[in-house]
């Protein structure tokens, strides 16, 4: 799939196009994106820490930020095979059961989730005019609206006979759906919680700041608007979760939500390009030294075990 994005996309913008784009870039710029997208790691990092105090363990700071970087990079080989390894790296480094250390990440996802649809909440007043126009220019209101009560019915029909069903199917799912509630509620229980909270929103405002920074790197786009930001950020987030580390789709993706405020073509992949090349290549280098590095940072506990 990601072969198939990345060859529409070149299909778009020629490679050699690119190169011009990219060596016409502000390099300042994108370098200062990278550090941003670097700070949002390290919170990360250290975000984390804070559940697993709780349950009794204080792990090394740099097993966790090791283990956040290798994260990123072996979900560019299978999607979410990165969460998996993360908690194995913890499992064989810091001692953390598997099951615990993998619980507290799907609890920080859960907190992810929630940030994430604040933005999109605050981009939707933001720009609600203009959101409003675009889909009743291409899209049936009353169609959308009967979609959605439709929608909300079935799931609460589908609710209510889980709620009653004794199968042992409807009760794997009554579980995983209690885990997720009592997962994201444990976030408010925890002893730090208001640091907990307040790195979640440094990590996801230094995700739509490195997003913003970038841009200053292409003259083309001097003077976007924040809703284009905003949007851009938003879909360009969806096409990571959706494929590879956003293999081929984040330029395309991107692209799509530009095109909405009539930037041209050629630039919004360009920009979605630089932005992931930038990126991507932080990860490399960081994710590649972490697992290279992991075992020599832990070889006295090994030693001593």
């Amino acid at each position: 799939m990601g072969v198939f994005l990345v060859w529409y996309s070149l299909s778009k913008v020629s490679l050699n196009e690119l190169l011009v784009y990219a060596k016409n870039a502000d390099y300042t710029y994108i370098i200062m994106g990278m550090f941003l997208g670097f700070l949002s790691h390290l919170s990360r990092a250290y975000r984390w820490r804070f559940q697993l105090e709780p349950m009794g363990y204080n792990i090394k700071f740099g097993n966790s930020v090791m283990a956040v970087f290798a994260t990123y990079l072996i979900n560019y080989t299978i999607p979410r095979a990165g969460e998996v390894a993360r908690a194995s790296i913890i499992t064989n480094y810091e001692g953390v059961p598997f099951e615990k250390g993998f619980g507290t990440i799907v609890a920080e996802r859960i907190a992810d989730m929630l940030v994430m649809l604040g933005i999109m909440t605050i981009t939707l007043f933001l720009q609600f005019d203009f959101i409003y126009s675009f889909l009743v220019e291409r899209f049936n209101p009353v169609k959308i609206a009967v979609a959605m009560v439709v929608g909300v019915l079935l799931m609460l029909f589908f609710f209510k006979l889980l709620k009653k069903s004794k199968s042992k199917l409807a009760e794997k799912i009554k579980n995983f759906v209690n885990g997720l509630i009592e997962g994201s509620l444990s976030i408010f229980k925890m002893k730090k919680k208001w640091p907990f909270i307040f790195h979640t929103l440094f990590i996801w405002g230094m995700y739509v700041l490195m997003f913003y920074v970038t841009s200053f790197a292409m003259k083309e786009l001097q003077g976007i608007s924040l809703g284009a930001i905003l949007i851009g950020f938003i879909s360009a987030s969806f096409s990571i979760a959706a494929t590879n580390g956003g293999i081929g789709s984040y330029p395309l993706a991107i692209y799509a939500a530009f095109s909405l405020f009539s930037i041209p073509e050629q630039p919004s992949i360009a920009f979605g390009w630089i932005m992931w090349a930038s990126q991507t290549l932080m990860i490399i280098v960081f994710g590649g030294l972490s697992l290279l590095y992991l075992p020599i940072f832990n070889r006295k506990k090994q030693v001593d075990s």
